[in-house]
């Protein structure tokens, strides 16, 4: 039981978190306007290989089942000269319109090879010593995925640092990370915040910072009320090795993966990111996630495109409205980076996705080698469907939250009287139970679809903005409270680090090229 200064001094601290993060959304309403060392194989080893047996419950293992026989996506055939088409997987084509987000088991699932795309292949060792770091944590663990450039490096070099950031690492981890090491970011989704905390807090009491002290129930209060629902404890040593992990309620992970409520936690999973511990839910959501963040790059792309500038787009999404982009406390050329050195990893995550859409195809000769797939000098072309009555089923597709919020920003453009667009809204409603709808665009979202293609880019930009922007600010204001004054120092210095460091090898490349 928390003692009574405990609940005094909680009671204190929460008004003056809550105002302070208030004023500071007020202030930004107003404010003036790879060369990587993977294990390499190709997407059909993937779905036809000796993949692991489906998760249990403490996901002990990969959740990628083996698939089928004849269910590779990897292949591409040619057909003539408009170019070629990907061979059809298992899953049912509509397989979105109508998601069941209360699925319980794998077998749920619209298919049995369904969202093996968001399993990378990386080292084994690698893959074992990172789970062996979960299996430090008595707290019960349902989801995890480890991501960054310490999973998946940035740069040619290895990822080295000036100095050697971890105690005692794994051989696995130095030699992936090049002997000097990152610290390794992990997002662990948990079914009951405040018990996880308060198991956590018995074994683990040095990895919070005296906010801590006030007990677990404190503890997720401020994690799920604040920000976007995260609680980050960085620079802690887990097995020799430095860590950073947020913890996540699985609702909130879902409803943010599934409706874009934040952006915070989906734009993360908008990358390649190694799953240690998978959850059926959590897989269909995130299978929403992506297929919806393509759309929406479709939508800010013209009708011809390459897949460097696709997967950009799908990785800059979430950092449009990211306060580090403004402030030099960020790469400038991270989103570059991340495409240049994990080109094969965006292959498998998103070439099913792409297969699955009817207005989006690959046209590229180079597609037709067999190993174009893990190939990082090949930047294949697209095109799509241009046709407004299939970009306005890809708007009327987009996450409610999201949509929402594209919505009324086109409600003030075209003027449209309230009366008359809440009706739309409500005819447009999708969340009713007691009926299966099919989601094709109407009429307003064929108007949207249809804008002059700068005007939809500018639109859809602000709308993401307006995601973005109050979650990634206030999730940084309570990681003042929550990681600690001396920690939170340390963050901003690393990545004003990083950003000098980025600024200095764009002026190398500059100067090179000159």
């Amino acid at each position: 039981m928390q003692s009574i200064g405990a609940s005094y001094v909680g009671s204190a601290i929460l008004p003056h978190l809550h105002r302070s993060l208030l004023l500071a959304r007020v202030g930004w309403q107003y404010r003036l306007s790879p060369a990587h060392p993977l294990n390499q194989r190709s997407l059909a080893s993937l779905n036809t290989g000796n993949g692991a047996k489906e998760s249990d419950a403490l996901g002990r293992r990969d959740s990628v089942s083996p698939a089928p026989s004849g269910s590779s996506i990897q292949s591409v055939q040619a057909s003539g000269s408009s170019g070629f088409t990907t061979s059809q997987s298992s899953t049912p084509s509509d397989w979105d319109e109508n998601p069941n987000l209360n699925i319980s088991t794998f077998a749920q699932l619209p298919s049995s090879t369904f969202g093996h795309n968001q399993h990378m292949i990386i080292n084994s060792d690698f893959k074992e010593a990172l789970r062996q770091i979960l299996w430090q944590f008595r707290a019960p663990i349902r989801y995890a995925f480890a991501y960054g450039s310490g999973v998946f490096p940035q740069n040619a070099s290895g990822s080295k640092s000036a100095s050697t950031v971890h105690s005692h690492p794994t051989p696995a981890i130095s030699s992936l990370q090049g002997g000097s090491g990152k610290m390794i970011d992990f997002i662990f989704g948990v079914s009951y915040t405040q018990h996880w905390h308060s198991l956590n807090l018995q074994q683990h009491r040095d990895h919070y910072s005296a906010i801590g002290s006030l007990g677990s129930s404190f503890v997720s209060r401020v994690q799920d009320r604040y920000g976007a629902g995260v609680y980050f404890n960085p620079y802690v040593t887990v097995n020799g090795t430095l860590i950073k992990y947020g913890v996540v309620n699985l609702d909130t992970l879902c409803r943010d993966l599934s409706e874009w409520e934040t952006l915070y936690l989906a734009g993360r999973l908008h990358k390649p990111v190694k799953i240690l511990r998978d959850d059926p839910k959590v897989r269909l959501a995130n299978q929403i996630n992506l297929i919806s963040a393509v759309r929406t790059a479709l939508l800010l792309l013209p009708s011809e495109f390459t897949e460097q500038e696709l997967y950009g787009t799908i990785a800059g999404l979430s950092y449009l409205g990211d306060p580090r982009m403004a402030l030099p406390a960020e790469n400038p050329n991270k989103v570059a980076n991340i495409i240049k050195y994990q080109l094969p990893n965006f292959r498998r995550l998103y070439a099913p996705l792409i297969e699955n859409l009817p207005n989006v195809a690959f046209q590229d000769s180079r597609c037709d080698s067999a190993d174009w797939m893990d190939d990082p000098g090949t930047n294949a072309k697209l095109a799509q469907d241009m046709d407004p009555r299939k970009r306005g089923n890809m708007v009327r597709r987009l996450p409610r939250s999201f949509r929402s919020k594209l919505y009324f920003r086109y409600q003030s453009k075209f003027q449209i009287p309230q009366l008359e667009f809440d009706k739309m809204l409500a005819e447009s409603d999708d969340q009713d139970p007691t009926r299966v709808k099919k989601q094709q665009g109407g009429a307003f979202d064929q108007r949207v679809a249809n804008d002059r293609q700068d005007d939809l880019r500018v639109e859809v930009k602000k709308a993401i903005k307006s995601t973005v922007q109050w979650p990634s600010v206030s999730q940084s204001l309570k990681s003042i409270v929550t990681t600690g004054m001396v920690k939170s120092i340390r963050y901003a210095r690393e990545k004003m680090a990083k950003y000098r460091e980025g600024q200095k090898r764009e002026k190398e490349d500059r100067s090179r090229k000159s």
